[in-house]
């Protein structure tokens, strides 16, 4: 009787024991290949080196994540921190079209890139976008604000 209230539920695969063993495969994998260290250490190498950049690139605003979750805040000038909206577009398409990166633009201004790889990804791979991204930033050149076009992600 107490599930006769009008409301319904279904779920095709709630209880299934396939879907199961299957999550539980996931998790068992999880714990002995220690990924969740592993993506706390490289997620720290990666913040650590995107900092590094931020000397260098006047761009990165501010850095900010955990484990492998990164979201790095582009800004035309520090101090009064305007958005670099039109140049997050730019090095987010350039990442996509010259190196095969993903990332996703996200923010109140579409400034900030998000960096969200598989818990496989380590230092090799951090490294990898690094050196994409410090030759985008390197490269960018001006960008006109008012004659960009927002990059979907």
């Amino acid at each position: 009787e107490s599930f006769s209230n009008g409301m319904e539920y279904f779920n095709t695969f709630g209880g299934n024991p396939v879907c199961c063993a299957a999550g539980l495969a996931v998790l068992e994998a999880i714990e002995s290949e220690k990924l969740q260290e592993r993506a706390r250490l490289t997620g720290e190498y990666l913040r650590g080196r995107l900092r590094e950049m931020q000397r260098t690139h006047a761009l990165i605003g501010d850095i900010r994540g955990s484990g492998l979750f990164c979201g790095v805040e582009f800004v035309r000038e520090r101090k009064s921190r305007e958005p670099a909206t039109a140049e997050v577009s730019e090095i987010c398409s350039r990442l996509k079209n010259s190196y095969n990166i993903l990332t996703t633009v996200d923010g109140k201004h579409d400034n900030v890139i998000v960096i969200k790889p598989p818990m496989v990804f380590g230092r090799k791979e951090a490294d990898v976008l690094l050196s994409a991204l410090t030759e985008v930033l390197s490269n960018l050149g001006s960008i006109d604000p008012d004659s960009y076009s927002h990059t979907p992600t």
